[in-house]
């Protein structure tokens, strides 16, 4: 009779620990809290800082919980993340590039400029990078995004960057030769760029570029609108210098994620979530040169426009050659904008470049 009652308490032990066991295994497994490392000028009140609170709030009904660190300066905010300080980190793709070269291609010289009847359109320029982050977004173009470990979570416009003259008389390629121009340290690209034309390029980062110009030491910076308060560079500009209404490239901001901390799929998620932001980014930019004095515009000569476009496209080809670009994502590129613009001559052949 013993025997018997140890035998079933034995079995209701086993019972009650086998059901215990399989609630937990049952459960939803927490996901721990991530950190995402957020570059904008601006701090905590900036406009890319915002929209990453907003990204964190929307990531929650996905079940990831996301606390937003943010940086000035987003040299430490990269290095905090390759350290593994960070789980995400949101920054300019200039600097984001080792992590994703097709990606950052997307900021390549003169790559989304779209030039119709020696005007240039801005507008298309914008559909063009709109194109391009919709491709990434598909389930088709998710394998693009990653690298290893690292994947690329969204991509947002920063602006149109234009060029941004100290003397507004040097208003052509010709009239730069011998001047210094303001190369991103860590966008060797730049530096090749601006030697071609027979230019000189100084070496500065977002913490400096704006004292450089401001002060004398540089001629020229390519900067989009919403670096024009932070930056100050009205003082640069003063009465004789201007911003040439000629977008030389639209750099963006991009997101990029450690994918062994975050569940299966969040990538897609979040490329689709920063697409759907796309329009709110341009509004910020709008406002942002809207707010520039209609007095610093300038505009090129008509007759430049193509010759521009086009010796935009020969450096491309020749920087890609040098591995500096990354040939598939320039490829990509071309064929958003012979959708935007197939009447362009460069739309007769496949590729920019073999």
């Amino acid at each position: 009779m013993f025997r018997k009652q140890r035998t079933q308490m034995k079995l209701n032990r086993w019972s009650i620990g086998a059901a215990l066991a399989a609630m937990v295994s049952l459960a939803p497994v927490a996901q721990a809290k991530t950190i995402a490392c957020v570059w904008d000028v601006a701090g905590k009140t900036g406009d890319i800082y915002a929209s990453t609170v907003d990204f964190a709030l929307a990531m929650q009904k996905s079940g990831v919980e996301m606390d937003v660190k943010s940086y000035v300066d987003e040299r430490v905010a990269i290095e905090d993340f390759r350290a593994g300080q960070c789980d995400a980190v949101v920054a300019t793709a200039f600097r984001t590039r080792p992590f994703n070269p097709l990606a950052a291609t997307l900021d390549s010289i003169g790559v989304t400029t779209i030039v119709r009847n020696g005007k240039v359109d801005i507008p298309a320029s914008y559909e063009v990078v709109r194109k391009v982050v919709q491709v990434f977004a598909t389930p088709q173009g998710a394998k693009l995004m990653v690298e290893g470990n690292y994947e690329v979570a969204g991509i947002i416009p920063l602006g149109a960057a234009y060029p941004i003259v100290r003397d507004r008389r040097v208003n052509s390629v010709e009239a730069l030769s011998g001047k210094k121009i303001a190369a991103f340290d860590y966008d060797k690209a730049q530096a090749v760029m601006i030697q071609r034309i027979g230019a000189q390029p100084v070496s500065v980062d977002v913490t400096n570029v704006g004292p450089k110009f401001n002060n004398g030491f540089v001629d020229m910076v390519t900067l989009p609108a919403v670096a024009f308060k932070p930056f100050e560079l009205y003082k640069g500009i003063g009465t004789k210098g201007g911003m040439a209404r000629f977008p030389i490239l639209i750099p963006t901001v991009q997101i990029i994620i450690n994918r062994t901390k975050f569940p299966e799929g969040f990538g897609e998620k979040s490329r689709g979530y920063w697409l759907s932001q796309f329009d709110r980014a341009l509004h910020v930019v709008d406002v942002a040169e809207k707010g520039i004095p209609a007095s610093m515009w300038d505009e090129l000569p008509p007759e430049n426009m193509a010759k521009y476009v086009l010796m935009f496209r020969e450096a491309r080809i020749a920087i890609a050659k040098e591995g500096l670009y990354n040939k598939r994502g320039l490829n990509i590129i071309k064929r958003a904008r012979c959708d935007v613009n197939p009447a362009d001559a460069e739309c007769a052949t496949k590729v920019e470049i073999e």
